[in-house]
């Protein structure tokens, strides 16, 4: 079994859907083992988008994932990084294929309602910035 990080963002809490998206991933065969609603300070997204920091969309990236609560998840199932990627869709909602949650849920490219880890490096990191290893059942 294989972990990876997930964010149901602000934008997608807002419109009601993080229980739709939560069911999705039910359905979908994962476990979660980690959940907490929270709401993001603009340091604190500032030191999670840290590798984006040189990047022109770094302060409008933190700004939206600081404009309001979201919720933080472990994700558990076979291969759970590419599985939830694929779930997630394509990183632009326009693009992103039919059936998923980014296609149902996201607003924009900025504003695509979740993030997800792209490699088991960024999962680990991910999963310990806001999780202990005890909060994980």
């Amino acid at each position: 079994m294989e972990r990876t990080f997930g964010i149901i963002k602000p934008n997608a809490f807002a419109d009601g859907n993080s229980g739709k998206i939560i069911s999705r991933i039910y359905e979908e065969g994962f476990k979660i083992v980690g959940l907490k609603k929270l709401y993001l300070s603009k340091v604190e997204a500032e030191g999670f988008y840290y590798v984006h920091k040189d990047r022109p969309f770094f302060d409008e990236l933190t700004e939206f994932m600081s404009s309001g609560p979201c919720v933080v998840m472990v994700l558990e199932a076979e291969n759970a990084i590419q599985k939830w990627r694929d779930l997630m869709g394509a990183t632009n909602p326009a693009e992103a294929a039919e059936g998923t949650l980014r296609k149902e849920f996201g607003a924009s490219l900025g504003e695509n309602a979740t993030h997800g880890s792209d490699a088991p490096e960024t999962a680990a990191f991910e999963i310990g910035y806001f999780f202990s290893g005890l909060e994980l059942l």
